[in-house]
């Protein structure tokens, strides 16, 4: 489950920094990159996007594991 919780954050920001873009430079990086807003390719970029948004939902909800919290801990 890290690896799947660890690529939707991914995609995650990603979508992020491209909303931000948007939103601050009315410029979508995805749209560019795939040639337009309506390519197939930056739909496939959108949904990918959005469904990892519902998987990170389940993160908000999930309890930590010891195991989790002793790893977290040795990084420190």
């Amino acid at each position: 489950m890290v690896i799947i919780d660890r690529i939707a954050l991914s995609l995650l920001i990603i979508g992020g920094i491209n909303w931000g873009s948007v939103g601050l430079f009315s410029f979508d990086i995805v749209g560019w990159i795939f040639g337009g807003t309506d390519s197939i390719g930056a739909r496939i970029v959108f949904v990918a996007v959005a469904l990892c948004a519902l998987w990170c939902i389940s993160l908000l909800f999930r309890e930590r594991n010891e195991v989790e919290d002793k790893e977290i801990h040795n990084l420190n």
